[in-house]
């Protein structure tokens, strides 16, 4: 199983996307047992490689085509979902489901990058960047950081999309089924 997560749909008015068309376009695409989960872009799916490794791109343009805007499409196996809860740094943080956030990249940054990341651009706010994913803590919420998807996309050179703790072990829950 694995889960597409999707960035800045459905916020407010912005990039409205119906949940429905878009499980309708990962099954299009050669998807099978494909739902949703919340408004916000999470696809929860099977696929073979090789539906799989052109997904992502499939889907980028198709809602650039149907629906004006562009958004990146990450993808993660329940297995790569179970080693990012396992190696959460963060999860003894009290209020962790409130304050503990994961941005997942579209592409692994070179350690060059990660090298030029500051970590004092928001205190207390603290981050951990590993396997193409960042941890963050963020004490004050998640409104009130300088930690944000523009500020990693440009440093890092990817794109990311970010979930809160629950919707992460939520996710990993719905793709965890057989």
């Amino acid at each position: 199983m694995y889960v597409a997560l999707l960035r800045a749909i459905n916020l407010a008015s912005k990039n409205r996307l119906p949940m429905k068309d878009l499980a309708e376009m990962f099954l299009a695409a050669g998807c099978r047992d494909v739902s949703t989960y919340i408004q916000s872009g999470n696809v929860i799916f099977n696929a073979s490689a090789s539906v799989l490794k052109k997904l992502p791109k499939k889907i980028e343009a198709q809602i650039a085509d149907q629906f004006g805007f562009q958004v990146p499409v990450i993808i993660r196996s329940s297995e790569q979902l179970a080693r990012i809860v396992e190696k959460n740094p963060y999860l003894k943080e009290a209020e962790a489901a409130k304050t503990v956030f994961v941005f997942f990249l579209a592409d692994e940054p070179e350690a060059s990058a990660i090298a030029k990341l500051d970590a004092q651009r928001s205190p207390p706010d603290r981050f951990d960047v590993s396997e193409g994913n960042i941890y963050v803590h963020l004490p004050n919420g998640f409104s009130n950081t300088k930690l944000t998807n523009v500020y990693f996309d440009s440093k890092l050179a990817t794109k990311g999309t970010a979930r809160n703790w629950a919707t992460v072990l939520k996710l990993l829950e719905l793709t965890s089924r057989s």
